[in-house]
């Protein structure tokens, strides 16, 4: 029964994910937090974390972690399988329709018409991690002991090197992630 329970959840994943890793987090978030608990919200991040660090797209990455740790080997390959069956029909579909139609408008309309809500998905994505980075679990709060002040001192200095500098987004996720790891180690 589990393994029929992560196959679908990740199926629904990998069929609603338009737009990419980044859009498809809510969505995993819904599954595997809210609707199922396989994981805490604190949990949730690390799997973000880890699965933005590791080869590979995000929503496979999750499929396979969270199946490894909710019915082990099995549960990662059926996870993994339910994430990626959706997006391998739908693209081939996609693509032979492409090529047999690409000069229409009403398919360059289709495709202008996805973008803004690609977009609102991955803000809402970015605005979760951030708010849960900032003031943990108990989301936004306007009491100043609930911040962690480390986190957003971190979140703006990398948002600023990376829209000033122009550095590689590598350096900025291992600078912030020394710079964080000595912070919280002297607080």
């Amino acid at each position: 029964m589990i393994l029929l329970e992560l196959f679908w959840s990740f199926f629904q994943i990998g069929l609603f994910s338009i737009g990419g890793g980044m859009a498809a987090i809510p969505l995993i978030q819904n599954q595997v937090v809210e609707l199922h608990h396989w994981l805490t919200l604190t949990e949730f991040s690390d799997l973000i974390t880890i699965a933005e660090m590791t080869p590979g797209p995000i929503a496979i990455n999750a499929a396979t972690f969270v199946g490894i740790r909710i019915a082990g080997l099995p549960g990662a390959i059926v996870a993994t399988v339910g994430c990626i069956l959706p997006p391998c029909i739908i693209v081939s579909l996609l693509a032979w329709v492409y090529f047999r139609f690409k000069g229409l408008t009403v398919v360059q309309g289709v495709l202008s018409g996805l973008r803004p809500a690609i977009v609102a998905l991955i803000a809402s994505a970015g605005l979760s991690i951030f708010l849960l980075a900032v003031w943990g679990e108990g989301s936004f709060s306007t009491n100043p002991q609930s911040v962690d002040y480390v986190a957003g001192v971190l979140f703006a200095a990398a948002l600023f090197v990376l829209r000033k500098r122009k550095l590689n987004p590598i350096y900025i996720i291992l600078g912030s992630g020394i710079i964080g790891g000595a912070a919280y180690l002297l607080i």
